[in-house]
């Protein structure tokens, strides 16, 4: 019944974790996005741990808790826990929720995406209210909105469900087929850029022949995937809207795409609204497109980190309970 009080969850403790994802993944603004995990190394990406407590508390560790609000009111973890209490339609018992931040923020990798689904996903489980992939998928949108200032699901969706997504005109996630030899180079500049900020770049209109140039690049990516269609998609991948208007708010851009696609890169764009550089490159080729492209911004005075990742076929997930 709506507006009654939780009853009381069988667990104490829960912790989840949710990958870094590729939104605007190259030619699909707001539309397309990624899960990803690097092939070496550790998961990419943020925990959230939820536990009963006496109070409502928040608190934050990880070499980027710094970058973090320092209002614990200002920050998505908490949103995600008030957005979470209206989509359950129930009043929460007090709960303390622990963030461990280990993805950079303003990256271009979803770090808001991340910890705002993990804080759902730890909810979910540890009240056991079971809202499902749909209530968790808007919930998650609610907060993204007031993080990055408009609403957009492509972060959110591979995050929350893995693999790549693609939003349909009713807010559903429709996951779609990528070839597991293909690698995204993710190349991450010693920069920052929200995707507020970004966003304020792009114009409020876009003239008829691009808005459908757009759409008929975006189709006959997707028909390029679900048909397997390499050369199509090689045709495909590129962004004709966003990045023009983006490119310039991150410093050596060109000339770090120009080399990853001088090594064979299929395509090679902005990583969701910047700073981070995505390059799809075979699996074969992905170590030779990172060092073309850790040179180029090292020749335009701009330190990075470069990760070859895998598509990510699990979303968020539980790490442990207890």
């Amino acid at each position: 019944m709506r507006g009654a009080e939780a009853t009381p969850p069988a667990v104490d403790k829960v912790a989840a974790f949710a990958p870094a994802s590729i939104g605007n993944f190259i030619a699909g603004f707001d539309l397309l996005g990624m899960a990803i995990a690097p092939v070496e190394g550790p998961p990419l990406g943020d925990t959230v741990e939820a536990a009963l407590a006496g109070a409502n508390a928040f608190t934050a560790s990880g070499p980027y808790a710094h970058r973090l609000p320092e209002d614990p009111a200002g920050n998505l973890v908490p949103m995600a826990r008030d957005a979470f209490a209206r989509a359950w339609g129930r009043a929460l018992p007090p709960v303390a929720l622990h963030l461990r931040k280990d993805l950079p923020v303003g990256s271009g990798l979803g770090s808001s995406s991340t910890s705002v689904v993990a804080a759902l996903v730890a909810l979910d489980t540890l009240l056991e209210a079971g809202l499902g992939e749909d209530a968790l998928l808007r919930a998650a949108g609610e907060v993204e909105a007031q993080a990055s200032g408009g609403w957009h699901l492509d972060n959110v969706a591979p995050c929350l469900l893995g693999g790549l997504r693609l939003v349909d005109p009713a807010g559903r996630a429709r996951i779609l087929p990528w070839p597991q030899d293909l690698r995204m180079v993710v190349a991450s500049p010693d920069l920052e850029l929200t995707t507020a900020a970004a966003r304020k770049a792009l114009p409020a209109k876009v003239p008829l022949a691009l808005a459908t140039a757009h759409a008929q690049n975006l189709a006959a990516l997707v028909l390029a995937l679900e048909t397997g269609d390499a050369d199509l998609r090689r045709t495909c991948l590129r962004d004709l809207l966003a990045e023009p208007h983006r490119a310039g708010l991150v410093p050596g851009f060109r000339e770090v795409q120009a080399a990853a696609l001088g090594q064979g890169a299929e395509g090679c764009s902005l990583s969701g609204a910047g700073p981070a550089i995505v390059a799809v490159a075979a699996r074969d080729h992905g170590e030779t497109v990172g060092r073309a492209m850790a040179e180029a911004w090292t020749r335009a005075g701009v330190a990075c980190r470069v990760r070859v990742c895998r598509l990510e076929g699990q979303g968020a997930r539980i790490l442990e309970r207890s």
